[in-house]
């Protein structure tokens, strides 16, 4: 079976990431969650003091831009890939809510945008990858054999981040969660640089009412028949 470029967008606590990782494993292909590269410019920028207040200078996030090393390693324990920034494993950091709330201005930086993009179109250029985002499937691999777009009731997808956190030993409230969810899709949707939007060709996927099952089931069928067209 050829490898093919698979290209996941939508909201955000639509369970891309869960969806990325479970294909990932199944085909054997690589995973890479480019939401948690700007995730880490985020977490970098808190580090160093430039965010303050929910608030920032674009040109001191540009400065360092360079001093910015990321890579992906698979953990056999949880069977997925993890982010690490300048060597450190950052993967539980980038899921805190500080992160969340500033993540989304952080990424519609142009030259933040560059530099990641850059990053991911490496990663991907010999297929055999799942990648998820806001951007993937209609700027980073608008040539991607698959692209999906998901979405869910934003009910659901706020109960789902709510859980998530308190899993983790986080205490956010359910509405300052959603507000959260709802402040992201429009800073996502609205933005400037390449803005959350669904590709033309990509298949719409509402998980609203399917578990992660169902849904891995469905999408495994699509690349099913995908492949034996190809082939």
């Amino acid at each position: 079976m050829s490898k093919i470029t698979i290209a996941i967008d939508g909201y955000s606590s639509c369970g891309k990431s869960t969806l990325a990782k479970a294909l990932a494993g199944k085909l054997g292909y690589a995973y890479v969650d480019s939401g948690a590269m700007y995730r880490s410019v985020t977490l970098h920028a808190l580090r160093q003091g430039i965010i303050k207040d929910h608030g920032f200078i674009a040109e001191q996030i540009i400065k360092i831009l360079p001093e910015i090393n990321l890579s992906f390693k698979f953990n056999p324990g949880t069977g997925s890939s993890e982010t690490f920034l300048n060597g450190e494993n950052v993967e539980k950091e980038l899921r805190h809510m500080i992160v969340s709330e500033n993540v989304s201005k952080v990424s519609a930086i142009h030259e933040v945008r560059v530099k990641m993009i850059a990053i991911q179109r490496e990663l991907g250029k010999n297929k055999g990858i799942v990648m998820d985002g806001r951007d993937i499937g209609t700027n980073v691999f608008p040539d991607a054999e698959l692209k999906l777009f998901m979405t869910a009731d934003p009910d659901i997808r706020t109960q789902r981040r709510y859980d998530e956190m308190l899993a983790k030993g986080q205490h956010p409230t359910f509405l300052d969660v959603k507000k959260n969810l709802l402040d992201r899709d429009y800073e996502d949707t609205h933005r400037k640089e390449n803005p959350l939007t669904q590709a033309e060709d990509a298949i719409v996927l509402d998980n609203t009412e399917l578990n992660r099952e169902q849904q891995l089931e469905y999408v495994m069928k699509l690349i099913t028949d995908l492949t034996l067209s190809v082939n």
